[in-house]
């Protein structure tokens, strides 16, 4: 059950949410307007993009679904399996996810839409960090699934079944973290351009050295 997570896992839910807000409103705000935190609208883009080819418009779409499949694996290989533990290799994904935004930054600074791959590949690799952990399903890149776990949620209780208040708390978490992510974004992304997803690159590094501080004590 959902009450067997750590305490801390609410707090880590909401920055992760938040860090991939920020990324997704510089893709949406960015030359491309294109959503990198999830892939429902881009693959539906890809589909009626076929009737009217425009090359760089595909090639681009395609590559920002493969690339969020590839920060996915990532998080497969460190990870292997989706039990939540301390010790895991959390800190080294999360790492990668800051050097996959920084490398994003740079690319996009410089003009090119390959930093929409990059910053695709780093919420692939977030959003894998978090899979399934005792009954809750844990997506931070986007919260349609979110929504539809508490309207599930809230049309069991009018039914007459007791609510989890644990897992409802958690998935509000992730709803206001993802948003707030977003008007931090855009505010930052007014100011700094495309070197505002150098937030959420330091907000990974200070996640990474913050875990692994907390796991070397409670392991020693």
């Amino acid at each position: 059950m959902i009450s067997r997570l750590p305490r801390w896992v609410e707090v880590g839910a909401f920055i992760l949410a938040l860090t991939a807000g920020c990324v997704n409103a510089v893709g949406l705000l960015g030359f491309e307007h294109q959503s990198v935190s999830h892939l429902s609208g881009t693959a539906t883009l890809l589909g009626t993009g076929i009737l009217t080819p425009a090359f760089d418009r595909l090639f681009n779409l395609l590559g920002v679904l493969i690339s969020f499949l590839f920060g996915a694996s990532i998080a497969g290989f460190l990870l292997h399996d989706s039990t939540l533990k301390l010790g895991r290799h959390y800190d080294t994904a999360l790492v990668l996810e800051s050097l996959l935004l920084i490398a994003s930054a740079w690319l996009l600074i410089s003009g090119s839409f390959y930093g929409h791959f990059l910053a695709s590949a780093a919420c692939g690799l977030q959003n894998a960090l978090a899979t399934t952990y005792s009954g809750a399903i844990i997506r931070t890149t986007h919260v349609t699934g979110i929504f539809t776990d508490l309207g599930l949620m809230f049309g069991a209780l009018v039914r007459g079944e007791p609510l989890d208040k644990r897992k409802a708390k958690l998935f509000v978490f992730i709803i206001l973290g993802f948003t707030c992510g977003g008007t931090v974004g855009a505010l930052f992304y007014a100011q700094f351009g495309f070197m505002e997803l150098l937030l959420p690159a330091f907000i990974c590094t200070v996640m990474a050295a913050a875990y692994r501080l907390y796991s070397h004590r409670h392991r020693t």
